[in-house]
């Protein structure tokens, strides 16, 4: 029977923006690595099948409201690794400014250091001062990110695939450790990125690492049904999940892919509380510790740096209040997202950024453990969702009230799995593993 899978993502103190300021939030520093340990180990004793670190490559200019200084995410799941045993570990790292070689070195080496646990977020940087940051003087559009990932993706996927399965002979009484004719170098050459020679280590457990992906604009989307085998996508309604899910599964079958390697996981930022009125009060406690103006930052840079200081807080908006989202270099597809649900619901500036403020344009829950998994049972049954990507407002308060109390429920429904499952990532989400022969074809 098909059941959810269920990733955790772990930003700051939580996903709410003023988690920081919450009386239950951690008192761990971001830079503590025992905060993340103590964050992985639940997730894995609760029998989640990842935890997701997200990155950014440019300071945030409302660093004095509001923190963002967690810990490069391949450094950190190196760390967690070994503190965890079974559960999928998944980083975040960058077409836009990272060179193919070393970004294949990186998640190669997690690979053989997690035995085979790891994912690999695939983005492309939309942040406009992270240009600055790489020598780029200004930003790179939304276009030729897309068409620069499209060439970096073939470009490691030929390092990875560089070794042969059974290249390494390992033959100590012949004196011969690997046969070089099961080692072929790229030789890739392509309009954005040239790399010759092999990876200069062999094939990991899972052969590639498990690729995510979370754009969802129309080139992210087509870029998600021909790589991805987890999506990350944001939706503040069912209605454009579905749709989403219908299009991307739609897209992937037409490239030769089966539908089930293709898990689509919706943001979920859930506030529990024993009956709906205590999750209310918890919910206006956060909302009430956030700061309007770091709200209003966040939405002008998910709109590439429009300035949205004109707009009254308590009118209700519409599209005329927003850049054309066509033009917008930044966050397309949340951009789309947030003027969609302006116009759907009548939003005013305070009602918009309260709602983004809960789990950055991800779907929010406010309600009981009952109540939350009707809300996921529903999305899963109907073509909306294969499972969800956690959010919880507050860590690590929130991770463990949805461990002890919803989790039960959902699998009491037979929702969710009551063992974890496989020995890799790959293995546990029931994804195929490519194999290079020593032909060095795919098997």
């Amino acid at each position: 029977m098909r059941k959810m899978c269920l990733n955790l993502f772990i930003q700051g103190k939580g996903h709410h923006e003023a988690s920081w300021r919450h009386p239950k939030a951690s008192p761990l520093a971001l830079t503590d690595i025992e905060y993340y340990k103590t964050l992985a180990q639940k997730a894995e004793a609760g029998l989640l099948h990842s935890i997701f670190l997200a990155d950014a490559v440019a300071l945030w200019d409302d660093i004095d409201k509001a923190p963002h200084n967690w810990l490069e995410p391949l450094t950190t799941l190196g760390a967690l690794s070994q503190v965890t045993e079974r559960i999928g570990l998944i980083a975040t790292a960058s077409t836009t400014y990272t060179a193919p070689y070393n970004l294949a070195r990186y998640f190669a080496s997690l690979d053989h250091i997690s035995q085979g646990r790891v994912g690999w977020n695939i983005v492309t940087t939309w942040s406009a001062d992270a240009a600055g940051n790489f020598g780029e003087q200004t930003q790179v559009s939304h276009a030729d990110r897309y068409a620069r990932a499209e060439d970096f993706m073939e470009a490691v996927c030929k390092l990875w695939d560089s070794w042969a399965e059974d290249a390494i002979l390992d033959d100590r009484a012949g004196g011969i450790y690997a046969d070089a004719a099961r080692i072929t170098p790229p030789n890739h050459a392509g309009p954005y990125y040239s790399v010759k020679g092999a990876l200069n280590m062999p094939r990991g457990p899972q052969g590639r690492p498990v690729f995510v992906q979370a754009g969802s604009s129309p080139t992210g989307r087509n870029f998600a049904a021909r790589f991805a085998e987890i999506i990350f996508t944001a939706h503040l309604v069912k209605e454009t999940a579905q749709e989403f899910y219908s299009d991307v599964k739609g897209q992937a079958k037409q490239y030769g892919r089966s539908e089930d390697q293709v898990n689509i996981l919706p943001g979920l930022g859930p506030i529990i509380g024993s009956t709906e009125e205590e999750a209310q009060k918890i919910a206006k406690e956060l909302d009430d510790l956030a700061d309007i103006e770091v709200g209003r930052k966040r939405l002008s840079a998910r709109f590439g740096g429009h300035d949205f200081s004109n707009l009254p807080l308590d009118t209700p908006l519409s599209a005329s209040d927003f850049p054309d989202v066509s033009t917008v270099q930044a966050a397309r597809s949340r951009a789309e997202l947030i003027v969609r649900a302006v116009e759907k619901d009548s939003l005013t500036l305070r009602q918009l950024l309260q709602k983004l403020a809960g789990a950055r344009g991800h779907g929010t829950f406010v309600g009981t453990p009952e109540q939350l998994a009707d809300y996921m049972e529903d999305w899963f049954s109907s073509g909306a969702a294969d499972g969800f990507n956690l959010m919880p407002p507050v860590l690590p308060w929130m991770l463990d009230v949805l461990i002890e109390e919803l989790l039960p429920i959902l699998q009491k429904r037979n929702l969710f799995r009551t063992a974890h499952e496989g020995d890799t990532l790959k293995s546990a989400l029931h994804l195929d593993r490519s194999v290079r022969s020593a032909k060095g074809d795919e098997q």
